[in-house]
Parts: structure tokens; sequence; C-alpha cells
């Protein structure tokens, strides 16, 4: 596999980092395959989706032939500047500037008209809130992929008090302030860190039912009820007990659209080799196998439909 770092400059001054994942293998690089966007989650990177041993759902596409790109959000990751207490942007600039322009940037690098997206967790909310606030770059989607992606966290039980209630609507606010950014990479409880502002806006998110931006009081809710998003598949791990458990996962389909949407519990008593938790349903070496191959028949099947539809 060719691993490439791309590097897309913003107006900010920032650059955001892309992982071009592509086969390597002489005269490969003339069958352009249609392009994937991956988005990484809250307190993490680009690297849920790939590792340079060749792991990881983008290595797995772009064997089987697609145009593979692993954004870093603003910040994190290789991306540039790091994130710290210097650092303004939130949720806000994420959806309205910087996944747009990644979007155009990608289209224009491939050389195709049309991408898929994939993301992991939050990464899922970030994608839906943009394509509901910007209805046209609906047209340049096929299809999407989602793992564990939530908005609200309404399951009950231990996991969600401990983790969501008590550690990340908390206690967590209370160190981006003091720190003036969520220092999760140096207390090592995430990958990467986030800005105040995207703290304040996701943990807003999280806890209440309406969805509004709060910058401009857009209202991602009420532009579902009146918009069809690209054909989505969400899979949730039965092991995923707070982060992405599988009633929150099922909430954010039906209020982002549930006309195009499907779903899968990964489980071994659904025929999976593995109980998934929200990590390893990507991380995991049984996943290549299982159901990584689903991701693919997605992906094909909706290319598939796309070009019976425009027939």
């Amino acid at each position: 596999m060719l691993y490439q770092s791309l590097y897309l400059p913003l107006p900010c001054g920032s650059r955001l980092h892309l992982m071009s994942i592509n086969k390597a293998h002489a005269g490969d690089q003339d069958k352009k395959g249609l392009p994937v966007l991956m988005v990484h989650g809250m307190v993490e990177d680009g690297r849920i989706f790939y590792h340079p041993s060749g792991k990881g759902l983008g290595s797995y596409l772009a064997k089987q032939g697609y145009q593979v790109y692993v954004a870093d959000l603003r910040g994190i990751g290789k991306s540039t500047p790091k994130i710290g207490k210097h650092s303004l942007h939130g949720q806000s600039e994420t959806i309205c500037h910087d996944l747009p322009a990644i979007i155009d940037f990608i289209l224009e690098h491939s050389q195709q008209p049309k991408l898929h997206l994939a993301a992991h967790s939050w990464g899922g909310v970030y994608l839906n809130a943009m394509l509901l606030r910007f209805p046209h770059l609906g047209d340049k989607v096929i299809s999407g992929v989602y793992f564990g992606s939530k908005r609200r966290v309404r399951v009950k039980n231990f996991e969600r008090l401990l983790k969501i209630e008590f550690f990340w609507n908390r206690f967590s606010p209370l160190l981006s302030k003091s720190f003036g950014y969520l220092p999760a990479k140096k207390l090592k409880f995430g990958a990467d860190n986030e800005t105040l502002k995207t703290h304040r806006q996701c943990v807003s998110w999280v806890k209440n039912d309406h969805w509004r931006d709060s910058d401009d009081n857009f209202d991602y809710a009420q532009a579902a009820k009146n918009q069809v998003l690209p054909p989505i598949h969400y899979f949730a791990a039965i092991r995923d007990f707070s982060l992405g458990h599988r009633s929150d996962v099922k909430l954010f389909m039906s209020e982002s659209c549930l006309k195009h949407a499907s779903y899968q519990l990964l489980s071994k008593k659904a025929g999976n080799k593995l109980d998934y938790d929200h990590l390893n349903m990507l991380t995991a070496a049984e996943a290549v196998d299982d159901h990584f191959p689903r991701v693919l028949q997605w992906l094909q099947q909706k290319e598939i439909e796309q070009n019976n539809n425009q027939v």
C-alpha cells in the first residue's frame, strides 16, 4: 500500500492533514477508484482507520481499489498547529468550513465527481450535520458507513453514569476551563486533544434533545425533517455500553433521516466472530474477514443503484 500525507491549507492559517492510502502496484495509478473520506471521532485522530502495517478499514478499502483519504481534523493528529489554549475553533468551524473544504479537495485530487463517507463515533455527527446544513454537498456523496455514531446519550446503565454523566458532561468541562482546552492526550484518556469550544459544543449536543448550532442557532433537527440524506449504513457494537450504545445509534439514525438508512449490530449472536466494542469494531484483526466485507458490499451496492438511477 502507498501511504502519503497530504495537507490542505485553510484561510485561517491552519493546515489539515489527510492520509492518502492507495494501491502501490505498477499500473494501478491509472485505474483510479472512487474516493472514500474517513472522519474520526472526539479525542481521536485518523489512525483509528489505518496503520502503516496495512491494518484497518482504510487499508482494507484501498486494497479493494478505492482511493482512501483519512482526515485529521483541525489541530489534531498531523494537522497544524496543534490544539492548545489559544485554539478558538469548534464544531461550527469543522462543520461549516473544514469538512466542505476537505470534500472539494478530495474530489479535485481524486479526479472523481463523487465520494463515499466513513466515520467513527462523533465523526458521524459532524458529517450528518454538514450534509443537513449544506444540501448541495449531498449530491456529491454516494453513501456513508458509520461506526458507533451517536449524538445524544440516553441509555441507562452504570457506564453511562460514569463515563458520560460524571466524566464527559461534568468533570471534563472543568479540565477544559482550567487548561483552556481539553488535554485528553496529556491525561491519557484520548489519542488527541479538543478545543474548549469543540468540547463545550459537544457536551451541549450530548445532553440536550434539541440539535442546534450555538453560533447561529441553525436547527439541524428541523433540517432533517425536510431533507433526505444519502444512504448511510450504521454499525453498532454489542459491547459498546455508552460511547455508541445501539439504542443511541438508532436514536441518531432516527433524528438524522431514516429513509435510506440501515443498521447492523455486531455480536457473536448475530454471527460475528467477536462481541465487539466501541474501538475494536475498527481495530480488531477479526474485523477484516468479519464485517469489513459488509462495508465493501454496501459501497458497491450503492454505486450500482446510483448508476442504475442515472440510466
